[in-house]
């Protein structure tokens, strides 16, 4: 894309905008200011490109906090910084954005009527001075560290662990988790226990696992089968050990679950029907 022929990029959303103004962009990028809209296009960049640029992304704390408050947002960031093309910093006093910074350009993004316009200023002055400007607000600005594990590295541990069959099973159920109604009842726990369940996986393994990849203590997998016992959605059985305690085995805990083909699906379904 020529920035020069091409001043303002009006798109349909931010992702699309985030697409056009990186579109032909190898080098470092830095996004200033970004709303959640705006680290969603630069997620979006990144899986689409195989060698997507690097990006230094300056974002207020409030918004970093609500981005990550979706598990598949936040492993998905956790990814683009495992993988070096995302770095993230914070600022509490930023006045500025969202902007793009690139060696060539400043793109402002704005929205309107529900459209997203990308401004494009590439005065090489103005752009000299953006940068000198918004670098040294990088270099003040306080490390940002995820505590979400990467995306990859859940599936990939997931399928070393307990084979690939769970892994799809938590798969469909973790993007079903984008719909509000599933969302409003389940997190990424319940749909590891789950997937678990419906593979006849060991509470210990699945709790230990979670642990040691980040997902979420061994107590919290405990409270949450727990609750989902409780709900009747999954039953144990005890599995004898040679030393110590029996251990359990974690089953579907009820016909509509054992024959559905949306598993979580119809999990909201008994929840919100038996209620």
């Amino acid at each position: 894309m020529s920035v020069a022929t091409q001043p303002t990029r009006i798109e349909r959303n931010a992702a699309d905008v985030c697409r056009a103004v990186l579109e032909d962009v190898a080098d470092d990028v830095l996004a200033v200011g970004p709303s959640t809209a705006v680290i969603e296009g630069l997620l979006a960049v990144f899986d689409e490109r195989e060698e997507p640029p690097s990006v230094d992304l300056l974002v207020s704390g409030s918004v970093i906090k609500d981005f990550v408050t979706d598990f598949t947002d936040a492993s998905s960031l956790a990814d683009a910084v495992a993988t070096g093309h995302l770095s993230i910093r914070t600022a509490e006093n930023l006045i500025d954005g969202p902007l793009l910074l690139t060696d060539e350009s400043v793109v402002s993004v704005i929205s309107a009527n529900g459209r997203i316009a990308g401004l494009i200023t590439d005065d090489t002055g103005f752009v000299e001075n953006a940068w000198e400007q918004y670098a040294d607000q990088w270099d003040e600005a306080e490390s940002y560290r995820l505590r979400t594990p990467p995306l990859s590295r859940i599936r990939e541990t997931m399928d070393e662990e307990f084979g690939p069959e769970m892994t799809a099973d938590f798969e469909r159920m973790r993007v079903a988790l984008e719909d509000d109604r599933a969302k409003a009842h389940f997190d990424e726990v319940d749909v590891c226990l789950l997937a678990a369940a419906k593979n006849e996986a060991l509470l210990y393994d699945i709790s230990t696992w979670g642990e040691d990849i980040g997902v979420a203590s061994r107590a919290t997998f405990s409270r949450k089968k727990t609750q989902l016992e409780d709900a009747g959605l999954i039953v144990t059985t005890k599995v004898p050990i040679d030393v110590g305690r029996p251990r359990l085995r974690l089953l579907l805990g009820d016909d509509r679950l054992r024959g559905a083909d949306d598993l979580l699906d119809a999990a909201v379904d008994m929840l919100t029907r038996d209620a």
